[in-house]
């Protein structure tokens, strides 16, 4: 159950806080700044309302977890610092003399509170990141820090915490796992399982998981023994996954993305919409994989619905695909600043076929996410009126072990993807371009790329601390709340 009562503290020292805790403090003004009652009423229905002991407020729960982002530090040592710093137990609504939480706590109310159900994760209810982001948009237009109509969008990346290893090297390791385990119960199992591989073949790999499985299935006093029976279960469902994926990690979600040609990542991409006041107001995350250019749209939306009124927004090439460009002069009604690349701004190809553009690379990556190596344009000849056209070429030693190559690679000496370049539909915004408006307002396209620096460089937005996307979801939402409210409260003091 929840109690009742959060705010008024009883205590006989709590005039400390005011005598110890000036007025100007961070914690203090952000307490004055924010009403965090909408906590409790996007949490209330996940607790029993008429049984059970009380359990702590969510409302602190959740400040806890501000802390933690604020401080950067871990469950452990920011509940060890709440026992003796006052301005944290201000913050948290306790009396100077009450009892910290138990760290425990703090992993259960991230697992059982703040992460949504998969029936809201899949109806896209219940995300704290919108409703945080909604909350610090909502403050700053009552204070009145928020006076353009213009929003930047970019995306930005963050590593997994766990590093990606090909199928073969996974496989490896979790069949490590059950041979260790089964040689504390039998160490005659030395002799009897298969030779090891030696190279980095899938295949070879493969076929050696499914002989040990054998071998151990044919064991009567190994098999049932639970422990070995739990690896076995593990390294079957690996070897299932490696059917289809080529890459593996003990971080489920995390995908490869690329920065540039020479660069990859491992992990996840926050894509956001940021004012010119630098105070974010849309964000959605996804895998490390995902196009920039498909998440305008829902950036656009978001911003509207957390009370942005926009007329302008600015984007780098990413952006200027068809879809965007159609969206932005009708149904977004916006000014859409966007420079048009040659590539993508064109409709001539099929957008469903899993092939998708990287602009940091300025190649195409295959559903499997391979990027091109090479690419040439094919020109028409005087007279032909059809648009040029760009082909791609990709690395055909790695589509002969691709795991999606039906319908995709058929055994052909190479492999090319082409798309048409320059469409006629992108005439009025290529003029627009030109002009001196559009020249100004894109010089603002700086704001966001320091946003994403102050994330990564100040609050440790480089790396996720949690695996999953869920995770990566709860750390972006605690993170750009925090950074919102710092910006919030400068913006004020600058007024």
């Amino acid at each position: 159950m929840i109690e009742q009562q959060t705010s008024l503290i009883l205590s006989p020292y709590a005039e400390l806080y005011d005598k110890l805790i000036p007025k100007d403090n961070f914690l203090r003004r952000i307490n004055e700044l924010v009403d965090f009652s909408f906590i409790l009423e996007k949490l209330q229905d996940r607790y029993c309302r008429n049984n059970g002991r009380y359990a702590v407020h969510p409302i602190r729960m959740f400040k806890y977890l501000l802390l933690k982002q604020i401080y950067d530090v871990s469950d452990v040592d920011i509940v060890e610092r709440s026992k003796t710093d006052l301005a944290l137990k201000y913050f948290l609504d306790m009396a100077p003399e009450d009892d910290v939480i138990n760290p425990s706590s703090l992993t259960k109310f991230r697992k059982l509170r703040i992460e949504p159900t998969k029936e809201e994760w899949d109806k896209g209810e219940g995300s704290l990141l919108d409703d945080l982001i909604q909350k610090t948009v909502e403050v700053a237009i009552e204070q009145g820090v928020i006076e353009s109509k213009t929003i930047i969008v970019d995306a930005t990346h963050t590593t997994s915490r766990y590093c990606a290893k090909s199928a073969s090297e996974y496989l490896k390791e979790k069949a490590k796992l059950v041979r260790k385990t089964a040689y504390k119960f039998d160490a005659s199992m030395k002799e009897k399982f298969p030779e090891k591989p030696t190279g980095s073949d899938i295949n070879e790999t493969r076929e050696y998981c499914e002989k040990m499985l054998e071998v151990i299935e044919k064991e009567e006093a190994i098999k049932g023994v639970p422990a070995v029976k739990e690896k076995v279960n593990y390294l079957q469902e690996v070897l299932t996954d490696c059917q289809t994926e080529a890459t593996q990690s003990s971080d489920p979600d995390a995908r490869i993305g690329h920065k540039s040609q020479d660069h990859a990542f491992f992990g996840y991409k926050s894509h956001l919409a940021v004012t010119k006041e630098r105070i974010i107001t849309a964000a959605s995350v996804t895998t490390g994989e995902k196009s920039d250019g498909k998440y305008l749209k829902e950036l656009v939306n978001k911003s509207r619905a957390a009370g942005m009124d926009v007329d302008t927004v600015i984007g780098d090439t990413a952006y200027s695909g068809t879809d965007n460009l159609t969206f932005a002069q009708q149904e977004g009604n916006f000014q859409f600043i966007t420079k048009l690349h040659p590539v993508i701004t064109n409709g001539k190809r099929n957008e469903d076929d899993g092939f998708e553009f990287n602009k940091d690379a300025d190649m195409f990556a295959c559903p499997a996410g391979h990027l091109a190596v090479r690419k040439r344009i094919k020109r028409r000849k005087a007279g032909d009126n059809r648009n040029h056209q760009m082909s791609y070429y990709f690395d055909v030693e790695k589509c002969k072990k691709c795991p999606l190559q039906a319908g995709c690679y058929n055994g052909t000496k190479t492999k090319s993807y082409s798309v048409t370049v320059k469409a006629a539909v992108h005439a009025e915004h290529e003029k627009f371009q030109e002009t001196e408006l559009f020249k100004t307002l894109a010089k603002d396209r700086y704001i966001v790329e320091a946003k994403n620096g102050e994330l990564k460089n100040q609050h440790g937005y480089d790396q996720a601390s949690n695996s999953g996307l869920l995770g990566m979801e709860l750390q972006s939402a605690t993170t750009i709340f925090v950074v919102n409210l710092k910006r919030i409260l400068k913006l004020i003091d600058q007024k």
